[in-house]
């Protein structure tokens, strides 16, 4: 369970939102769109106080990234990632992150050496 999720693509349903953030963790959906019925059950999440949920737009303010930075190279924040694709495999990349499996992100390496 984590202390925070960021859901930028807005399909986790809501029995993933319950068993991903801790208690009194927050959830954060930044991107997509969800079906009424998980809307209902992140709003009765909310109400419950199970977790603290965000949702909008997201926009970055001046410093935004260099906090960011910090809490990275501090330890602080890290991030999950599942695969890593060559950019010659875009394709099946976005076939396996539409597929909603993936555990993380997944990542298109733009500049490797062979």
């Amino acid at each position: 369970m984590y202390d925070i999720v960021f859901d930028t693509v807005g399909k986790s349903g809501i029995s993933r939102v319950i068993k991903s953030v801790k208690r009194g963790g927050v959830y954060v959906q930044i991107g997509g769109s969800s079906p009424l019925s998980t809307a209902l059950g992140l709003l009765w999440i909310a109400i419950m106080r199970q977790a603290r949920v965000v949702s909008g737009v997201a926009t970055l303010a001046a410093g935004d990234m260099a906090f960011f930075k910090t809490l990275i190279e501090q330890g602080q924040m890290r991030t999950v990632i599942d695969r890593r694709y060559p950019l010659n495999e875009i394709v099946e990349a976005h076939r396996y992150a539409e597929a909603g499996h993936k555990k993380g992100h997944v990542v298109i390496v733009v500049n490797s050496k062979p």
